[in-house]
């Protein structure tokens, strides 16, 4: 932030501490280890010897970045790691390149496919390169969780790029042993390979034995002794010729070869050899989860369906398909997300045996969308109906009918399914009154579009507020608003996070804008953090992930590049807000207008806050809470409050007053008094009806004496208590 705030930030220290989870990292050999599924992969990646890590947060790979963060001192730098939190994910991928000469071991890590996207550059040149040393790029894959801007399968990117793809089962052990075995693919194959840690993977937890951290031969302690040059490495033709022909012919058979002799895809035999189902390791539970329920197996995995497990679902395992499919009459594919990349390449396998066995996957499992338990249930009881002979088939349609009766009778007892919930800004969020101000501004001047971001603000899109047209992608708002005010014939407005401005919308935004020379206002919210994902560092923030002091400035880089109308506003001073948003919007001879909120993230300030309170209340100093409410003689029951606010603190309380029909506005205890809900009624409605209210604790003796002499006054007044 501009303005000093970042500074503050910094003298007041981290709010966050991963001192359990980092002991764990530096567990020895024999140990038991006990956590979740994503700090285990952290602590394999050091029993793998790394020499280098780095990548983009975003969930739910957020834990992986934060604990190595704070690691760097203990454990990094002994061990010569060298670490970074990048700018975006084409940074992360660019780590990369540190493996391509020399045989170093490296990972990089960031969200699902939305990074994975934004990395594609850094990552077709590498899988076109190859590499030395293991190359390991661990996805945080949330297909159907809904965490994610948009629903898309890593696999596509794994086929495109010829790059391995583990989607491991979710064993504690097995997952450790998997990722480990990443680095030996990726090294006996020359190509970087993807680990696919679904959302659930991320959190399970589970034990498993440690081994001890593994020092890299070549790490910043021990550096490569000379540089290396190999033309065949660079990607211009006719190298690229001949790096299209190695993927096929010498690297992805050399991935099969080692996940073979390794035994990464697993086979749990069952006893019917006339039929079986295939699934990827991350629907391996959900699969046993079923045939359990379904009276097929037990709870400890023991299966009377035979189970071929994919870790490795790409590059396919041919030999290994064709002697599980030879002697079956069919089987079930489970693959969730759609196109059916997995089905259709087992069926072409099977055909071109000749084997005559019927094929089941997206004709009795949904065609996309997260493969949960009663999915997949449903699946696996209509083909082992269909499929299985004697009592497994009828045992199956049984349990899945009494299943679903019984689910039928509870649901009849159940109230009314609750209002779905969308996902909204934070009680106190500094950007709330963003878009308040912009709602406002519509209703005096007429209808204008607004191209949002992705982070928080892209809330404003939603209900109460709904003032977001379009979404594109990460700090690509403002250039997605190039075509579309001279379509509309109107100075549009886009809408970005500090997050999102130097990801990427500084070079491709605002660059852009000014070469372009786009008429265009662009808000940028400045918090302080890349809030959504955990409250990340950036280069703004005024300290690196590692605790080092280190401020660059938005509006520098602004002025840098001749950006010349930049005003900052304090977001909660709604008016202040309104005018300056006003006024950018009609300069339009002025190019591009900036307006900066300079308001901190109301969940870090609040956790910085309160550790700070707490102990000045145990030392008996003075803290005074404040709180706002709502005066329920004079609300109206207008509730502009909450049509402009929509803060989670507002509710509705029916009014004490019998001749009022409609419910007054009540703030709950949540309420962080940023007087939001008071300046938005106001500037609609000219509300009086809000009130700011202290709870002094431990007053002093002047504030006691002041307060007995004001109820005193206040008595004579007839005020009563």
């Amino acid at each position: 932030m501009d303005g000093g705030t970042a500074i503050e930030r910094v003298n007041l220290g981290g709010e966050r501490s991963f001192v359990k989870e980092i002991g764990k990292l530096t567990m020895g050999a024999g140990e038991e280890f006990h956590g979740e599924g994503i700090l285990a992969v952290t602590k394999a990646l050091l029993q793998s010897g790394i020499s280098y890590v780095g990548g983009y947060p975003g969930a739910p790979m957020s834990h992986l970045i934060d604990v190595f963060a704070e690691a760097s001192k203990e454990i990094l730098e002994p061990m010569g790691i060298t670490y970074e939190q990048s700018a975006s994910e084409a940074g992360a991928a660019a780590l990369l390149s540190a493996s391509i000469h020399y045989p170093i071991r490296g990972a990089v890590t960031w969200k699902s496919v939305v990074g994975t996207n934004v990395a594609s550059d850094a990552l077709s040149n590498l899988a076109s390169t190859g590499v030395t040393g293991g190359s390991l790029i661990i996805l945080g894959d949330d297909y159907g969780e809904g965490s994610s801007i948009m629903q898309e399968r890593t696999y596509t990117f794994a086929m495109k790029s010829s790059i391995p793809l583990v989607d491991p089962r979710y064993d504690m052990e097995r997952l450790v042993d998997l990722t480990e075995h990443c680095f030996g693919i990726s090294e006996a194959s020359n190509m970087p390979v993807f680990l696919n840690m679904r959302i659930r993977a991320c959190h399970l937890t589970g034990s498993f034995i440690t081994k001890e951290n593994k020092i890299a031969q070549f790490n910043t302690n021990n550096p490569v002794p000379e540089q290396r040059y190999d033309v065949n490495k660079i990607v211009l033709p006719p190298q690229s010729y001949q790096h299209e022909k190695a993927k096929f012919e010498q690297r992805l058979p050399a991935a099969v070869a080692y996940a073979k002799e390794n035994s990464i895809n697993e086979i749990f035999p069952g006893n019917k050899e006339k039929y079986g189902i295939i699934t990827q390791g991350g629907t391996y539970n959900v699969v046993m989860r079923a045939l359990s329920r379904l009276g097929a197996a037990d709870a400890f995995g023991n299966t009377d369906i035979p189970v071929y497990c994919l870790n490795l679902v790409y590059p396919l395992i041919n030999t290994e398909i064709i002697d599980f499919v030879k002697d079956k009459d069919s089987i079930l594919i489970v693959e969730e997300g759609n196109p059916n990349y997995i089905e259709t390449q087992i069926a072409t396998i099977i055909h071109a045996q000749g084997f005559n066995c019927r094929i089941h996957g997206k004709g009795m499992l949904p065609m996309a969308g997260e493969y949960v338990s009663n999915v997949v249930r449903e699946g696996v009881a209509q083909y082992l109906a269909e499929e299985a002979t004697g009592v497994v088939g009828e045992l199956a349609l049984e349990k899945n009918s009494m299943i679903n009766l019984n689910t039928n009778k509870a649901q009849k007892y159940l109230p009314e399914p609750m209002p779905v919930r969308p996902p909204s800004f934070c009680t106190g969020c500094p950007e709330r009154p963003i878009m308040a101000a912009l709602k406002i501004l519509m209703k005096e001047r007429g209808k204008f579009h607004i191209s949002m971001d992705i982070g928080c603000n892209l809330f404003g899109s939603l209900p109460p507020f709904n003032v977001g047209n379009t979404v594109l992608g990460y700090g690509l708002s403002l250039a997605s608003s190039g075509a579309v005010g001279p379509a509309l014939g109107q100075s549009n407005v886009a809408i970005m996070g500090d997050g999102g401005f130097w990801h990427n919308g500084f070079t491709t935004g605002i660059i852009n804008a000014q070469w372009n020379k786009y008429d265009s206002v662009l808000v940028i919210l400045d918090n302080g953090y890349a809030a959504a994902t955990g409250h990340h560092k950036l280069p703004s923030t005024g300290i690196t992930p590692k605790g080092m002091p280190s401020l660059l400035s938005i509006e520098k880089a602004l002025r840098g590049v001749g950006v010349e109308w930049i005003k900052h506003v304090d977001s909660y001073s709604l008016e202040e807000t309104i005018d300056v948003l006003r006024e950018a919007m009609d300069a339009r001879d002025k190019g591009l207008r900036v307006v900066i909120s300079n308001k901190e993230c109301m969940l870090a300030l609040q956790r910085r806050e309160k550790p700070v309170k707490a102990a000045a209340l145990k030392a008996g100093k003075t803290v005074i809470k404040e709180k706002f409410g709502v005066d329920e003689e004079v609300c109206t029951g207008d509730h502009s409050c909450m049509r402009l606010s929509g803060c989670p603190s507002l509710t509705l309380k029916k009014s004490s007053d019998p001749l009022k029909e409609t419910p007054t506005a009540h703030v709950d205890e949540t309420c962080v008094a940023c007087g939001n809900c008071g300046e938005v009624a106001h500037a609609a409605q000219l509300c009086p009806s809000f009130f700011k209210a202290q709870a002094i604790q431990n007053p002093s003796m002047v504030r006691r004496l002041s307060s007995k002499i004001n109820r005193a006054m206040l008595s004579m007044l007839g005020a009563q208590s």
